[in-house]
């Protein structure tokens, strides 16, 4: 067995996975070949390319195959890494892109050390973030399906003339409504059970979230990021499932520039030109973050409900939260007289809210594995 190092590209699909070989180094990066895209095919791969060299370092872009190559990798004792697609230096003159063009890129550019590695949560993790995922897909469809229902309403010109919709009292208004057409009552019930239907499936995941988070190892903190005005159950979990353990990022700018909440930047000689935010980064805790902003538009106060949620944390924790409501309701006040649209100013709250949640998380440690 030769002692070098082999640096692996492997270009993962559904069906296949194209596989490039670039030795420690220096020297030709070469396609090796393509295989089936099942686990079976790569330990087959695995044994030939062991034979001749004692230490391989596999690189692969994240995608839709998910980390299921990366843990079983890891499991036969073989370095990996997962790397965004976004974050892959890419020649502006190459228009030619093939699966084995990427594979020799991804090995040629591993060795130059010139890829980062993405975060990879441990199965446990992704279980959560499957679940916070799919809770997101029922909120959306849920308010997809009222939409749908008050469409058909409005296009007969049947209005609804209470105060608030979907309370109680809309609710009997709806359940008397009669539609012009038999047809359209068919039509008319098929989108209100469709609605409570959803509304239904929302409940029972928020259900099956609490239960998980209580056996999960980041319980202790997402208990503790509660205690933050408008982090719920819901933002804590969905926050952590996708970041993972946030205390790894040396200061709060850094957490704020990789979730795309930083202003992006055009300058060039004295010119300095500040644009919209990146939204680079985890789109689905950034979404979380900016609903939760919503919350600083009323003054710094600490309602019942959130005293509760505050009760048996450290004191260091609930001083965090308290600091974190006078600065960014003052901070919202603020923006807001200086003309500030709304989004914007929700969208400078979301980002320092994130900074107070990464303080949080340095004062409470997870669970032990």
């Amino acid at each position: 067995m030769s002692d070098s190092t082999m640096y692996v590209g492997l270009d993962v699909h559904k069906e296949s996975i194209e596989i490039a070989l670039a030795p420690y180094g220096g020297g030709e990066v070469r396609h090796y070949g393509r295989i089936a895209g099942d686990l079976e095919a790569v330990d087959k791969v695995l044994f030939r390319l062991h034979k001749s060299h004692s230490k391989l370092k596999f690189v692969y872009e994240a995608g839709p195959c998910g980390y299921a190559l990366h843990r079983h990798l890891l499991r036969k004792g073989y370095a990996c890494d997962v790397v965004a697609p976004s974050m892959i230096p890419k020649c502006s003159g190459d228009r030619i892109k093939t699966d084995r063009r990427d594979a020799v890129m991804l090995a040629r550019l591993h060795r130059a050390g010139e890829l980062t590695a993405v975060f990879v949560p441990s199965a446990e993790d992704e279980a959560v973030r499957d679940l916070t995922r799919s809770r997101e897909d029922a909120v959306a469809n849920h308010r997809r399906s009222r939409q749908q229902l008050g469409a058909l309403l409005l296009r007969q010109n049947i209005r609804y003339t209470g105060k608030s919709a979907w309370t109680k009292a809309h609710l009997r208004w709806l359940s008397e409504v009669v539609m012009p057409q038999p047809t359209q009552q068919i039509v008319f019930q098929e989108y209100l059970n469709a609605t409570q239907e959803t509304d239904e499936r929302v409940e029972r995941i928020n259900q099956q979230l609490k239960v998980a988070v209580e056996s999960w190892r980041m319980a202790p903190v997402v208990e503790a990021m509660q205690c933050l005005r408008g982090v719920s159950l819901n933002v804590a979990a969905t926050t952590l499932a996708e970041l993972g353990d946030i205390t790894r990022f040396d200061n709060p700018r850094q957490l704020m520039a990789f979730l795309g909440l930083v202003p992006s930047q055009y300058s060039s000689g004295p010119r300095v030109r500040m644009g919209h935010i990146t939204k680079t980064g985890n789109g689905h805790a950034r979404r979380m973050l900016v609903e939760a902003a919503w919350a600083y538009h009323f003054p710094a106060k600490v309602a019942r409900t959130l005293q509760v949620r505050q009760e048996n944390q450290p004191q260091a924790v609930r001083d965090i939260a308290w600091k974190a409501q006078l600065r960014l309701c003052r901070r919202y006040q603020r923006l807001v007289a200086k003309g500030k649209t709304r989004q914007v100013v929700i969208t400078a709250i979301a980002r320092e809210l994130i900074g107070f949640m990464w303080a949080i998380a340095r004062e409470v440690k997870p669970k032990a594995a």
